[in-house]
């Protein structure tokens, strides 16, 4: 399974041609679009595009994970990656 994370400070977001290359209509910042991010054509959009479908203060990556794995993703100060989700109690 192939997920689209952010890998710099700042956050996950779109580029202005990657919106067009979606066929979403521009926001003029590119935080709007936080759907599945292991959409399809999300995920050709970025291994497309590269570099250039990421937003101002992002740096998309396409991670791929085994399909069997139950998953989430975690982040710190914007920088995100893939965690298997597990149990935890408090």
């Amino acid at each position: 399974m192939k997920i689209v994370i952010n890998k710099c400070y700042g956050g996950f977001g779109l580029s202005k041609e990657a919106y067009e290359y979606l066929g979403l209509t521009w926001d003029g910042y590119g935080y709007k679009y936080n759907d599945n991010r292991t959409d399809s054509k999300l995920v050709e959009c970025v291994e497309t595009l590269g570099n250039i479908a990421s937003g101002s203060l992002a740096e998309l990556k396409v991670v791929e994970i085994p399909d069997d794995v139950e998953w989430e993703i975690d982040d710190y100060d914007g920088i995100e990656w893939i965690a298997e989700v597990h149990r935890t109690w408090e």
